[in-house]
């Protein structure tokens, strides 16, 4: 093998360790055991599922909707706060959601 061979595999190896790095860092939910969990997205921030009409993620216009999901860490999901949900917290399941109190 020559020297100009050897370091392209190299090169080549250290390309894809960074690639397979940079995949878990970009979304660590995904890299370990996650859920999905309904009414703790974002408006725009949703992985999926954000109601009729919309394609998927990114598409939820308001915060917290009961019909958007977000994965986040296995167990972790109904210890998240939900303004919108009947029980204040991340639900494993879409839920209708209830209104948002205003504090002051």
């Amino acid at each position: 093998m020559s020297i100009r061979n050897s370091h392209s595999l190299a090169l080549a190896a250290a390309l894809a360790g960074v690639l397979a790095t940079t995949a878990a860092v970009a979304n660590p939910a995904k890299a370990e055991a996650s859920e999905k969990c309904f009414g703790v997205a974002l408006a725009g921030k949703n992985d999926c599922k954000a109601g009729a009409g919309t394609t998927c993620a990114g598409h939820s216009s308001k915060d917290y909707a009961g019909n958007a999901w977000k994965h986040v860490p296995a167990g972790t999901c109904t210890t998240i706060v939900s303004k919108t949900s009947p029980t204040g917290h991340g639900q494993l399941a879409e839920f209708v959601e209830v209104k948002m109190m205003k504090q002051g």
